[in-house]
């Protein structure tokens, strides 16, 4: 599924035009990503969580010439799936 389906899931179901529906899930995405940038947590109950890993600078290698190169510290957002979810994914719930 991709964005723009899900809006016209959100917009169907709510009974709501589309160009409210992508302001909704707009929302929700840049709550998210605001969240996520102040290195907060977004926890969906049942469904997963959102949290942001440190990553520390480490000696790398340039694949094509072979050279050794610095790769600066970093930060990425990192999900991990809820139990309910798994389960529901897997057959077991």
């Amino acid at each position: 599924m991709v964005k723009s389906e899900l809006i016209e899931i959100i917009s169907s179901k709510l009974d709501m035009t589309t160009f409210k529906a992508e302001e909704f899930i707009n929302l929700f995405f840049d709550s998210v990503e605001s969240s996520l940038i102040q290195e907060g947590r977004v926890e969906i109950r049942g469904f997963g969580a959102f949290t942001v890993r440190k990553y520390k600078s480490y000696q790398g290698r340039n694949p094509k010439p072979g050279e050794k190169i610095t790769v600066e510290e970093k930060k990425l957002p990192f999900w991990k799936t809820g139990l309910e979810l798994r389960q529901r994914v897997d057959g077991i719930g």
